[in-house]
């Protein structure tokens, strides 16, 4: 007997079918003995269109209020599964966040999982399933709090962690982790076993199967997770230690993203503080800079400062550096709202020569 955390995502639980075969996957746990906590995400679409309802009332819809509604997604999914299992005449709860509770920390629609209370699950864990939400928790001072994106992924690595589970099983509409995204890229090949520091990247640079917050907590917790499909019964892709993986192969994966903007300032001066005042109005205005280059003039007086935001923050990322232009007395803006970034991943690149030079000569073959 061992205990699980059975993550099941939106489109796993996306309709009232997918609910009944998620059900089954469980009732197949139980019966060979294995307890089981199953962690599960708001229906396909749920979420946006909650999120609609609130931008119809006030496109500032106030963040406590938006948690509220936010988590009433998982909660409605929580009572399905439960009502499914029973059918199966599997012995289930659901337990919302604050009967647990799930304890969070930070501002609202971005909070963090602090600790979980134990002790009621783990003693219904002898006789029945636990059906916890994901996304979400209850602050110190009592009020719902969202986990931010991929929220459902972080509860579950989370409970695996708190709960000392032995494995936390991510259940979605792919198989596994592959080496590219296999909708586009059809020669895409399925990793069987990914380090932590491997998906952390790719989970950062464009590949969606996990959010790279949740990546980082199983690293630093040690735990491993197991990504595999809720729609087949195949192998799926294991995320563990790097020194539990032989590296046969040099590259892992190439990971993409097409959202991107790009912004230069032309022949700043160089000196102590220039970077910071460019960096914390955008930080006070929480845009995320991803990508920085620096590259010194021949007289070491100026620089040119280039850096990426996401596309959605481009407008309002432009306007902050025009405010900055008479302080920082840069000579130029150059913008570019439509870049794309490509990423080769895999960590045989750091004793493997060559990798850089055949990246770029299959570009350039491409006229890339």
């Amino acid at each position: 007997m061992v205990k699980k955390v059975l993550k099941f995502g939106g489109t796993s639980v996306g309709t009232t079918q997918r609910i009944h075969h998620v059900a089954n996957i469980i009732k197949k746990e139980r019966e060979i003995g294995n307890k089981i906590i199953a962690v599960v995400s708001a229906m396909a679409g749920k979420t946006k269109e909650l999120i609609s309802y609130s931008k119809n009332i006030d496109e500032n819809f106030e963040k406590r209020e938006l948690d509220v509604l936010l988590s009433s997604g998982e909660q409605v999914t929580c009572s399905l599964l439960a009502g499914a299992l029973m059918k199966l005449n599997i012995e289930a709860k659901s337990w919302l966040n604050w009967q647990i509770p799930i304890l969070t920390e930070g501002e609202h629609t971005n909070s963090r999982i602090i600790n979980i209370n134990i002790n009621k699950i783990d003693e219904y864990l002898n006789k029945g399933v636990a059906v916890i939400p994901g996304f979400q928790g209850i602050s110190k001072d009592g009020d719902i709090t969202t986990i931010g994106r991929g929220g459902s992924d972080a509860t579950a690595v989370a409970i695996a962690k708190i709960f000392k589970a032995d494995t936390c099983e991510i259940y979605t509409d792919v198989d596994g982790v592959y080496s590219s995204d296999p909708n586009k890229i059809p020669v895409a090949k399925k990793i069987d076993k990914i380090s932590y520091d491997e998906m952390l990247e790719m989970a950062s640079l464009g590949a969606k199967v996990m959010q790279s917050s949740s990546v980082q907590s199983a690293m630093l917790n040690e735990i491993e997770v197991y990504v595999k499909s809720s729609f087949k019964d195949v192998k799926g892709t294991k995320i563990l230690n790097q020194n539990k993986i032989s590296y046969e192969k040099v590259i892992t994966g190439i990971a993409y993203t097409l959202d991107d903007s790009k912004i230069t300032l032309q022949s700043v001066q160089d000196r102590p503080g220039v970077a910071s005042s460019i960096f914390k109005p955008l930080y006070e205005k929480n845009i995320i800079v991803d990508m920085i280059v620096q590259n010194i003039s021949a007289d070491n007086l100026k620089t040119d400062v280039t850096f990426t935001v996401k596309r959605s923050d481009f407008n309002k990322t432009i306007d902050i550096m025009n405010n900055l232009k008479s302080n920082l007395n840069f000579e130029k803006l150059i913008s570019n709202n439509k870049v794309s970034k490509l990423s080769v991943i895999g960590a045989g690149m750091i004793t493997f020569p060559g990798v850089a030079y055949k990246m770029f000569d299959a570009l350039s073959k491409k006229n890339i």
